[in-house]
């Protein structure tokens, strides 16, 4: 058996004030009861671009097994924390309500210098994903897997949809995170690379033209970690729930595995033009599984189930040889019959309006052992801040 590579996940998750549901900042109130929460490593709550948001990230992990843990009581522990400032953290891509009032960005100098330069990009970037970081050796092998993965990236995006609301209505995209991320100039379906020196070419190049300040705006689906020793996957939204980021994460490491399997072998790359890839991103941000995929080996469309039974058939070998294959094809399954977020959130609104559709994606902290209720923010002020 081949070495199995190991990964981490990341999920961004917004900040949603526990009596209105709209997006509150409080990510610094947040961060700062994580810090001393005896299940929750020092600075495992991360901020990020808006204050109404908060990143964690999983442990280096083995397996699929050490993900499910980790998540879980990573939810839990920023359920109980967020509680306690009177918010609740949303594993949804997009803010299913209108903040009141814009969201200040977390005071940093690169996010500020964000703001200056794109405002309204930046003021709407209420949005949340999840990134899985999967091991390669170098990067130059990593560069190889990233032009070999590039392909299936779009049935991620369909995979991963769980943002189909937004400002309050349904946006008629199942993943509006895309299309809100896809206004950034770097961002989508990476360009096929084969190697590191023509990664680092491509990165040189587009920073030279001045449009982007620094490598960590490659806003792309996928790209090679400036940090860690690993090729980084951004395609799906946040999951609303954690069998489904598992899923995902599994899936992901199977692309990566198969791969650098490929590349080893010398097997020849697959690399449809640019412009399909586009079509096929927007497309699967438009519907989810809910219509036909572009099935990006034909360039034609396909039924949703017949182009992710091809990803799953493209990644058995490797998820066989991981001991995952069991797994991820059970969790395939699932979205394929029970529907992706987007679908289940579409479902809540229908069945009970929006603040359904919040305590899917929102679940209110469970109550501790022989106390009441959390209370509720002193003031209308206390909420808003």
């Amino acid at each position: 058996m081949e070495t199995t590579p190991t990964l981490g996940v990341e999920e961004e998750y917004l900040l949603l004030d526990s009596a209105t549901g709209a997006p509150c900042p409080r990510a610094g109130r947040v961060q700062a009861l994580a810090d001393h929460d005896p299940e929750l490593a020092p600075h495992q709550v991360d901020s990020e671009l808006l204050q109404a948001q908060v990143e964690i990230a999983t442990p280096v992990c083995t397996g699929l097994d050490e993900v499910t843990a980790h998540l879980r009581r990573l939810r839990e522990t920023v359920i109980g924390v967020a509680a306690r400032t009177g918010c609740r953290p949303a594993a949804t891509g997009a803010a299913p309500l209108s903040a009141r009032g814009i969201v200040p960005v977390t005071p940093e100098r690169r996010y500020e210098e964000m703001r200056v330069d794109a405002a309204q990009l930046v003021d709407e970037q209420l949005i949340c994903g999840m990134h899985v970081h999967v091991a390669v050796p170098d990067r130059s092998s990593g560069a190889a897997a990233l032009g070999r993965l590039r392909p299936w990236l779009p049935v991620l995006v369909a995979l991963g949809a769980n943002s189909p609301f937004w400002e309050g209505r349904d946006t008629g995209f199942a993943s509006w995170r895309t299309v809100v991320f896809g206004r950034w100039p770097v961002s989508g379906t990476p360009p096929f690379i084969s190697d590191a020196a023509g990664y680092e070419e491509r990165v040189a190049a587009l920073l030279a033209t001045g449009v982007i300040p620094d490598r960590r705006q490659l806003y792309w689906h996928a790209r090679l970690s400036e940090t860690y020793p690993t090729l980084e996957i951004r395609a799906p939204d946040v999951q609303v729930d954690v069998d489904s980021a598992v899923t995902l994460a599994g899936l992901a490491r199977g692309l990566v595995a198969t791969a650098l399997r490929e590349t080893r072998r010398g097997r020849k790359a697959l690399d449809p033009p640019g412009s399909i890839l586009h079509a096929a991103g927007w497309h699967a941000a438009r519907y989810g599984l809910g219509a036909d995929l572009v099935d990006v080996r034909h360039g034609t469309p396909a039924p949703a189930a017949q182009v992710v039974e091809a990803l799953l058939d493209h990644c058995a070998p490797s998820l066989r040889e991981m001991g995952d294959l069991d797994r991820v094809q059970a969790g395939l399954d699932r979205l394929l019959t029970d529907g992706t977020g987007a679908a289940r959130q579409r479902r809540a609104h229908r069945d009970q309006g929006l603040d359904a559709v919040l305590d899917l994606v929102a679940p209110p902290a469970p109550e501790p052992a022989g106390t009441g209720s959390i209370p509720a923010p002193r003031s209308a002020a206390d909420a808003a801040r």
